[in-house]
């Protein structure tokens, strides 16, 4: 029983007797401060049920026409048993889908979830208002970003290319890859022009796939498609990622609904099925809430197939490549190295000639990694810059035509065949092939010739901390890995070869600068041992994990776990595989890149800093 406040009751009660004691209610009433009809109201009451009358009464309406019905309330609370994430709109909108009437509004189903503790009550925070902005039309704007967190059986993380239309939320990308490589990336832009026709504009972020911006400067190949298709490319300002709001909000769809349920994938294939049938849903059948519970589908409309004759699409040759019927062992799956030419077709221009030519006449095949060659021509300075990255040649040689043989480890300068210099390369993979499409080709051998075995000689030295050796004067660069490591190293007309000296494995290959005569007059220089063998023994280093249980070799991210969130680990790096020894046993994962282990030790954790 609530609790009767009896300073009140006493106050209407010494008001109610001087009332019935002959006074006037109107002079009663200005004394006591209340209006004449609410002291008539207390006399009257006092008169029919005694002091009990004077206390406060409920205010509750005797009925309620607009409460929510039973019926209703049930299917609410059950719909919201099996969909834990539906909110109250998406509730609201299911119940008048259903026809159970009358359909709730938002907030009685706010409140009828709250009184059966199926949500907890808001605690009323000030949220951060953003300015909303929306395309009038469909095919006027694309957003596209980059999605991770998507783990195979064998470990290892597949990324996902996305796009949605600006004014529809139309999913019109969403295409797994191995590596989110910048063809990777273009290949799935240009599937989607092919299907849908091409945008007025595109909306990404900084990344490398999609702008050089803070790069090296220049055109990347996501650049080139949309300036030869007439794509007005906008990118977002750093650190802003509300201004590509859509798409990121399309991305925690995609992980609640799909990809924090589902478990980690058999392949590739099982992770582009399972994208196909989830966006399926998510355009044609799950309602969206910013399309007044439209369906995406209903307000997006492709490019008609007039304006697809009057404007065809443009794009690069380097995009129409397709993977052979049967790719090499160790190749990453989905993943196509550039140039590699298709099984079974052929240009225009071959097969012209090709009578009574054997296969050794045949040009070099590219495969991914290996060597091409190209030509510059040496510009008034003297200095040829090739992929970010200088060569000095002089005035003199100003106006030659250079031809540059080039792999992932070395490259040679030549000018009419006749080898220059030597340099360590800093090209990788993808710059190969970016590359060979802008007017390399496969190279031949390489130049440098091969030393006889009485032109060949040893020394020993120890790699100082900062991965160099001492030759002839001179600081060479070994490695970094193998500082304070004693080696062997082979060295002939053109190479330098560091060699393990008990096992006699191939550690590093750099070319050689020095002169010849210089090098049999080394201290220590004998005869050379036999041929070296290349090394097969895993390379043993440490990694701390991140704050979020993420360690990177050779820079590829492996994901541990929160769990493992400031640890040090012990990673064993062999050529095809990384394997972790973690406390619940080792985990070994597949190797994505190719790059060399330039530390051993774990990165020191940062000291806190602290303000006075």
């Amino acid at each position: 029983m609530a609790l009767v406040d009896m300073s009140v009751v006493e106050q209407r009660y010494r008001a109610v007797l001087a009332v019935l004691a002959g006074g006037s209610v109107t002079e009663v009433a200005r004394e006591v401060g209340v209006a004449r009809q609410t002291l008539s109201g207390w006399v009257s009451r006092y008169r029919e049920s005694g002091l009990g009358g004077l206390v406060d009464r409920s205010r509750r309406p005797r009925s309620s026409p607009t409460q929510m019905g039973a019926e209703v309330e049930v299917l609410v609370c059950e719909l919201r048993r099996q969909h834990p994430r539906w909110g109250p709109v998406r509730l609201a909108h299911e119940v008048s889908r259903r026809g159970v009437g009358p359909a709730p509004s938002r907030m009685g189903v706010y409140r009828a979830l709250v009184r059966h503790g199926l949500i907890e009550p808001g605690a009323g925070r000030r949220k951060r208002v953003f300015r909303r902005w929306q395309r009038e039309a469909s095919m006027e704007l694309w957003q596209m970003d980059i999605i991770g967190g998507v783990f195979l059986a064998d470990g290892r993380e597949v990324k996902v290319v996305t796009g949605i239309d600006d004014h529809s939320r139309y999913c019109v990308i969403a295409k797994a890859v191995v590596r989110a490589t910048g063809r990777a990336v273009c290949v799935a832009f240009a599937e989607a022009l092919q299907a849908f026709g091409a945008p007025g504009e595109v909306l990404t972020d900084n990344g490398k796939q999609f702008t050089a911006r803070f790069g090296h400067g220049g055109e990347v190949l996501f650049d080139r498609i949309c300036r030869d298709n007439a794509i007005v490319h906008r990118l977002t300002q750093p650190r802003s990622p509300t201004t590509t709001g859509k798409v990121e909000r399309f991305h925690l769809s995609l992980r609640r609904e799909l990809l924090e349920e589902a478990g980690p994938f058999e392949d590739l294939v099982a992770v582009q099925a399972a994208l196909d049938a989830w966006v399926a849903h998510y355009n044609t059948v799950r309602p969206h809430q910013s399309l007044d519970m439209a369906v995406p589908a209903d307000r997006f409309t492709p490019v008609g197939a007039a304006e697809r004759e009057l404007l065809p699409l443009r794009l690069p040759a380097v995009l129409s490549v397709q993977p052979d019927p049967a790719p090499v062992a160790g190749e990453a799956v989905g993943e196509v190295a550039p140039g590699v030419p298709v099984q079974g077709h052929k240009s225009s221009d071959e097969g012209k000639g090709m009578a009574g030519r054997s296969t050794t006449d045949a040009a070099p095949v590219f495969r991914a990694g290996g060597p091409i060659e190209f030509d510059r021509v040496v510009p008034a300075s003297g200095n040829l810059g090739v992929a970010g990255k200088q060569f000095w040649l002089g005035p003199a040689r100003a106006g030659q035509v250079i031809t540059l043989w080039a792999d992932v480890d070395v490259i040679h300068l030549l000018v009419g065949g006749v080898r220059l210099k030597s340099l360590r390369s800093h090209l990788s993979t993808n710059d190969l092939a970016r590359l060979l499409a802008r007017g390399g080709r496969p190279a031949g051998p390489s130049p440098l010739p091969v030393a006889e075995d009485d032109a060949v000689v040893e020394v020993e030295r120890t790699v100082n901390k900062y991965g160099m050796v001492s030759l002839a004067g001179r600081y060479l660069l070994a490695a970094e890995i193998l500082g304070g490591r004693r080696v062997t190293i082979r060295i002939e007309e053109n190479t330098l070869m560091f060699l393990d000296p008990d096992t006699r494995q191939l550690l590093r290959t750099r070319p050689n600068p020095l002169i010849w005569a210089k090098c049999l007059l080394l201290r220590g220089a004998r005869p050379a041992g036999p041929s070296p063998t290349p090394a097969r023994s895993p390379i043993t280093v440490q990694r701390r994990a991140s704050s979020c249980g993420v360690i990177v070799v050779a820079r590829q991210s492996v994901s541990l776990g929160r769990l493992h969130a400031g640890q040090v680990v012990t990673v064993h790096v062999s050529d095809s595989t990384l394997t972790i020894d973690l406390d619940e046993g080792p985990r070994t994962v597949h190797r994505t890149t190719d790059l060399p282990v330039r530390n051993v030790k774990a990165a020191r954790p940062r000291k806190a800093s602290y303000v006075s």
